[in-house]
């Protein structure tokens, strides 16, 4: 064991879950957060053996109060912290920008933006504080960082957000030696991206599917991009579904 320790935000399922069991594997203490507590105990349970190293904190990451309380969960658990994968996200039904209402924009925007910075602030603190101090911090960025699809003007909006987010937190931290990557993700296989092997609405309008890659290939990168040490990071990595249509027009 490495006795390293992580935070996975949305670690009860899909990249989240798939991610923190990488990181167990690797040799990472993992608090699990998420807003499910019965699917963050089954992702634990999943881990097997090495369920001992994980523990499993009910979070609301949009809750300020709330995040603080899982910083210092896992303070008390494991004494330390040296990566924060910011994860969790949540995006708006597909449908004209004018017709979203202002609680779905909130909805995302609380969760997709506001609370990665929460959780990075906690981050800061405590990795600031610590003996060695310093620590990792990877977002969760999505192809929508780049590009947009149609009618997901509250996700695209705040994965370009977490671009800049990246990149503040980045400079930032180098006084404390605190790295900060991103990663963006294109078809990842998950139950969120199911939808997607029936058809989903291309820039032109036209319904079409899409290749999808296995969300394995995300959780290793993430480990790959945490196993650096300190004085090198990935500033940016983009892993995605080679046929997905993202390069070129559309």
């Amino acid at each position: 064991m490495n006795n390293k320790v992580a935070i996975v935000t949305g670690a009860g399922s899909g990249i989240g879950r798939a991610t923190a069991l990488a990181l167990l594997e690797a040799g990472w203490h993992v608090a699990l957060a998420g807003r499910r507590a019965d699917a963050l105990e089954a992702a634990r349970a999943a881990a097997g053996d090495l369920a001992g190293h994980a523990i499993a904190v009910p979070t609301d990451a949009t809750d300020p109060a709330a995040v603080k309380a899982l910083f210092a969960a896992t303070k008390t658990a494991f004494g330390r912290l040296d990566l924060l994968f910011n994860n969790a996200g949540t995006g708006a039904p597909a449908i004209p920008l004018e017709d979203l209402t202002i609680e779905q924009w909130k909805n995302v925007v609380d969760l997709n933006l506001s609370a990665v910075f929460y959780c990075t602030q906690e981050a800061f603190r405590m990795m600031k504080a610590q003996t060695p101090r310093g620590g990792r911090i990877i977002n969760n960025g999505s192809i929508s960082a780049h590009a947009p699809r149609p009618f997901s003007s509250p996700y695209t909006a705040t994965k370009h957000g977490i671009t800049g987010l990246t990149k503040a937190t980045s400079l930032d931290g180098r006084a404390y030696d605190i790295a900060c990557g991103q990663i963006d993700i294109g078809n990842a296989a998950t139950e969120m991206t199911q939808r997607m092997t029936a058809g989903v609405r291309q820039a032109n309008g036209e319904m079409a599917p899409e290749p999808r890659m296995d969300v394995q290939h995300v959780a290793d990168s993430v480990v790959h991009m945490a196993s650096l040490p300190l004085d090198a990071n990935v500033q940016f990595l983009t892993v995605m579904a080679t046929k997905m249509p993202f390069v070129g027009r559309g």
